[in-house]
């Protein structure tokens, strides 16, 4: 049976070059925590990549921000309805523990209701206000002295680095949930194959 696909070709390439985009982030992100992880052997170099590669997620970011604007894709599949709500309890029991006794997913996905409800609050916070968060401690980053008085109204350099630091630790998380998640279906490679 072929795979349906309920994202457009756009958001389809969009996904996997954001997704390499944020590999490169974590792992250079890493040695900028540590860096006596040389995965780099510069670490000037691992900061000139995750700078360039920061703006290069900015950019994926606003594609995604305007696409979705544009084409009505927020209001159509991120913003919770009252089906949505109600269909939480059901959804959190199958994903507690109905999926590992082989019990029938509650949401079926179709194009034009894409997400369940978990989905809809998980993707929101994720692209809504945890991304945002992320992108803009980065641009504060990029260039201290430019932005010397905003880094000094968040709280000055320690505040920042917490604030882009948590929001980098949950999105991680949340992509290694996601990571998790793709593997669920009827075989291992189901979802990243249809949709």
């Amino acid at each position: 049976m072929k795979g349906t696909y309920i994202h457009p070709l756009p958001i389809r390439i969009w996904h996997w070059i954001n997704a390499f985009i944020v590999i490169v982030l974590i792992i250079t992100g890493i040695q900028l925590r540590m860096p006596y992880i040389s995965i780099f052997e510069s670490y000037r170099t691992v900061i000139l990549i995750h700078k360039y590669f920061g703006y290069a997620m900015t950019a994926s970011f606003l594609f995604w921000f305007f696409y979705y604007l544009i084409t009505s894709g927020f209001k159509k599949h991120y913003l919770l309805k009252i089906n949505d709500i109600k269909a939480i309890p059901d959804q959190a029991k199958y994903y507690m523990y109905g999926i590992f006794k082989g019990k029938e997913n509650p949401h079926t996905p179709s194009e034009d209701n894409k997400f369940n409800p978990l989905q809809k609050i998980a993707y929101a916070t994720i692209m809504l206000i945890i991304s945002p968060v992320i992108i803009f401690t980065g641009i504060l980053f990029s260039d201290i002295l430019y932005f010397f008085i905003w880094i000094n109204a968040i709280g000055g350099l320690r505040v920042l680095d917490a604030i882009h630091v948590i929001s980098a630790y949950i999105f991680v998380f949340y992509l290694i949930v996601h990571l998790y998640m793709s593997t669920l279906g009827k075989k291992i490679y189901s979802h990243t194959k249809s949709r």
